[in-house]
């Protein structure tokens, strides 16, 4: 877990590359406490007047995490395909989230039960299955008010899958959690 202080420091840094990036500059990592070492999946997540600007990440630990929230924030920044590239006038109205993620692990029980093994407000959900994959935070299905089974669902459909496609043995489930920091416009 990452303290209050690196949390902030996180959101600093995820905002220092946005503005870089969006310069057309390159970020230089700054001098970061020890755990922006560790190998950690991480999300950067960018609103604009409460509407999503921008959200991507790395799911997995396949870099440092300082390395990981600049790749993270830059790619959320101007390379999300959602969105057009965030422009220099957007800067100071944008509010950013930074989700420092565990490692996913499968979620191993049999299809029907897992509604039941997936807690709304805890679990982020990553769905792979018949050639597709997806991802929804923690944070969405509260942002929504989703129950499991539509947390479930939702994710298959942002994989590209039809809802329900959860209940089928041959999708595959992964849960993890995240830590969240937020930071809001100045």
């Amino acid at each position: 877990m990452l303290t209050p202080e690196e949390g902030r420091t996180a959101v600093r840094l995820a905002r220092q590359a946005i503005e870089k990036a969006v310069d057309g500059e390159r970020m230089v990592l700054p001098d970061l406490p020890e755990v922006f070492r560790e190998k950690r999946g991480v999300f950067v997540t960018i609103k604009r007047h409460e509407r999503l600007r921008g959200c991507i990440g790395l799911p997995y630990p396949v870099k440092p995490l300082g390395d990981a929230i600049v790749e993270a924030a830059v790619s959320a920044a101007i390379e999300d395909p959602r969105f057009p590239p965030v422009s220099g006038s957007e800067l100071t109205d944008l509010d950013l989230e930074v989700t420092v993620l565990t490692l996913p692990r499968k979620l191993d029980c049999p299809p029907e039960e897992r509604p039941a093994h997936v807690e709304v407000g805890k679990h982020g959900l990553i769905v792979s299955g018949l050639g597709r994959g997806g991802l929804l935070l923690p944070q969405v299905p509260t942002e929504y008010g989703w129950s499991s089974r539509e947390f479930l669902d939702q994710t298959c459909v942002k994989a590209g899958l039809p809802p329900g496609c959860w209940k089928r043995g041959d999708v595959a489930l992964q849960t993890f959690e995240g830590q969240i920091f937020e930071e809001k416009a100045v």
